[in-house]
């Protein structure tokens, strides 16, 4: 039952896939919510959905919504958030956006607890949840980073299809048996935002996530690029991405390459630092061949990190590889994580 001492929340998307997570984490994190508001578009108003044992009546999303929220959880879609966003703090509410919506403006911070949770001081209303396959890299490098420096960051990501979407994740089931019955698939789906064609995801690899732009990267390989630079309060950072679509249901995995400032560091210094690191988990004993794996990271709120290795040719130079679940470190827990630190830090105030 919701507790009578505590912070009235809204879900904003609480039909989708990350709405759902953000629900059951708060329920999972003990989070001090006295009201609980889920609310979504029109077309899933109406239904019900059992929390903690309590029926709740999802309602329409509308600017009077909010009156009375404390903190606001939105993923419901960018065009969402930029209209109904400045409403809810319009009305008081803290809200926590898990769009691309307001990520790069200047005075709204993007924040990862783990890396620049102070940056919170600085809200006006409106904080920002990164980019899923952002999230997780930034929490593996920031402990190296506050030791040794960072100058140059490559990251190739392989990123699992719930990140389009529940669609898109019933596309790749879909397509899976249509193809291990030998009948022919129609692609629907993926790439995301594609307005020419839609490629097969079963069975295969998809370099592309999100639009293409003028420079040639696509507009997610850009989030990462940019994001990894904000958060971490690096603008000079040199920052290189490539994105790609795996047949995987939930878990992105990332092969990372990176510079350190010092010199004569050795792999087992970088494991070192990072089997203590906040929100990581450290599997890499290659002999026993442990590294992470995205079916084995499912339902897991932490950053596992794996196959840390000094680069043959440059001193300065390590590869590691990350995995997560995109649907809670990368956004529902990333999310509830900021409220929690708001909480923490006396920024929000019971009404």
């Amino acid at each position: 039952m919701s507790q009578q001492s505590g912070f009235n929340v809204a879900v904003v998307g609480a039909t989708g896939a990350v709405g759902q997570q953000m629900i059951q984490t708060l329920v999972k994190e003990n989070f001090p919510y006295k009201k609980l508001l889920l609310l979504s578009s029109s077309r899933s108003a109406g239904q019900k959905i059992v929390v903690n044992g309590e029926e709740y009546t999802v309602q329409e999303a509308k600017p009077e919504s909010f009156e009375g929220i404390d903190i606001a959880l939105f993923s419901a879609g960018g065009s969402v958030s930029k209209e109904l966003a400045p409403e809810a703090v319009k009305r008081g509410a803290i809200v926590v956006d898990n769009t691309s919506a307001f990520r790069m403006d200047a005075d709204k911070p993007l924040v990862v607890p783990e890396v620049n949770e102070t940056d919170l001081h600085q809200h006006t209303g409106i904080i920002a949840n990164p980019n899923c396959s952002t999230i997780q890299m930034v929490v593996a490098l920031e402990p190296i980073r506050q030791k040794f420096g960072l100058k140059k960051v490559i990251v190739s990501t392989y990123q699992a299809v719930s990140g389009a979407g529940a669609k898109a994740v019933q596309e790749l089931m879909d397509q899976t048996k249509s193809i291990l019955a030998n009948e022919p698939v129609e692609p629907k789906i993926l790439p995301v935002g594609s307005d020419k064609n839609h490629y097969q995801i079963a069975f295969n690899a998809i370099p592309q996530i999100d639009k293409f732009q003028e420079n040639g990267f696509t507009f997610e390989e850009m989030k990462m690029i940019n994001e990894t630079k904000k958060i971490m309060h690096l603008p000079e950072l040199a920052v290189s991405a490539t994105c790609v679509r795996l047949p995987v249901a939930v878990g992105h995995s990332e092969s990372v390459y990176f510079e350190i400032d010092q010199e004569n560091v050795s792999a087992d210094e970088i494991k070192a630092l990072l089997k203590d690191a906040p929100g990581v988990i450290l599997q890499d004993d290659p002999e026993d061949q442990v590294y992470p794996m995205p079916a084995n990271c499912v339902g897991s709120n932490d950053v596992f990190v794996g196959r840390i290795r000094k680069d043959l040719d440059e001193d300065q130079g390590f590869h590691m590889w990350v995995v997560s679940d995109n649907l809670l470190k990368g956004a529902a827990w990333n999310s509830v994580q900021i409220a929690q630190s708001l909480v923490k830090l006396g920024l929000v105030k019971e009404k």
